[in-house]
């Protein structure tokens, strides 16, 4: 069915713009195009100072605190940033205009749950926009990242209640306490992520600090309370997981869709903690940040298809009535 193809792409594509995202960030290109939606006034950014007009520093030098350089490679990252968004935005209407075409008389649901996701991803383009007028204000990047993982669970939900028509899941004992532990996980993880953009705002102030900015080996000892919190709490992170995987594995057979989603988190979990241990001792490589994020929210977003799937009889109990 074409809405649950689409579906799929959706999700694929929010996160490909979650890991653009993160390249934006930690290359510091968030301010390559210092206008919105057009860049430097362009539909097309250019490719060469050449291009711009001679007095384009003045222009610009409001909405960047006089920080005025242009820099070909970041402006082409974060265009690409926003054409990755665009493309988002375009599939994720598709979806939702398909699902009205396959559910509005059957499962009412899905419907609504895709047009919230219109919703949300014009709400972040629109947030979007207010990062880049407000110079990367604190705490409206935290928001920025939220409203994305919202984005996720809403619409791997829509998605999960299309898939129940066709998908059989294997029985798991002890469901309900399964269940209540893929919660905790769930708000503990989101929780860290959040965190992590509060490591993210301390860094851009050090980056800041024209003593410390340009020495990244002394850039952890600089993030204060933040980075700390952040690593003790991936302790607590890798305690739960290890305790999950353990009640997944013993609480139901080694084939099947829960035992494939538990094996991926068990990789993603592994391979996301070594990012940070790396990211920690080698003065942050900006290669390995946007890489430790989209880890991040690809395994929560696995928890979430896991608490789903858990539940799955209900979900196609709703699509039934």
């Amino acid at each position: 069915m074409l809405f649950r193809k689409l579906g799929i792409a959706t999700i694929i594509t929010i996160y490909l713009l979650v890991l653009a995202g993160g390249i934006v960030r930690s290359t510091g290109s968030g301010m390559g195009c210092p206008d919105w939606p057009k860049c430097f006034g362009m539909l097309v950014p250019p490719t060469d100072v050449s291009q711009l007009p001679a007095n384009y520093q003045e222009i610009y030098a409001e909405k960047l605190h006089g920080e005025v350089e242009f820099n070909a490679t970041k402006t082409w990252i974060e265009y690409a940033n926003r054409l990755i968004g665009a493309l988002t935005g375009i599939i994720v209407f598709a979806a939702f205009i398909t699902s009205i075409f396959y559910y509005w008389s059957k499962d009412r649901v899905i419907v609504y749950l895709s047009f919230l996701g219109v919703i949300l991803i014009g709400a972040n383009g629109v947030l979007g926009k207010y990062v880049v007028d407000s110079f990367l204000k604190p705490g409206v990047v935290t928001m920025h990242m939220l409203l994305a993982i919202l984005v996720i669970f809403v619409l791997l939900y829509a998605i999960a209640r299309a898939w129940s028509e066709v998908i059989i899941t294997e029985q798991v004992e002890n469901k309900s306490t399964i269940t209540r532990l893929l919660v905790w996980v769930l708000i503990v993880s989101t929780s860290q992520i959040l965190l992590g953009t509060q490591v993210r705002e301390a860094i851009d102030k050090v980056i800041a600090n024209p003593f410390f900015g340009y020495n990244r080996e002394t850039w952890i000892e600089q993030l204060g309370l933040p980075f700390y919190i952040h690593r003790s709490f991936s302790i607590i992170i890798l305690g739960l997981h290890i305790y999950l995987i353990w009640k997944l594995q013993k609480n139901t057979k080694q084939t099947g869709l829960i035992s494939t989603f538990t094996k991926a988190l068990v990789l993603l979990v592994i391979v996301e903690i070594l990012t940070g241990i790396v990211m920690a001792y080698f003065g942050i490589p900006a290669y390995l940040q946007p890489i430790h994020l989209t880890l991040a929210l690809i395994s929560v977003g696995i928890q979430f298809v896991l608490l789903l799937l858990l539940n799955f009889k209900n979900v196609t109990r709703f699509s039934e009535s």
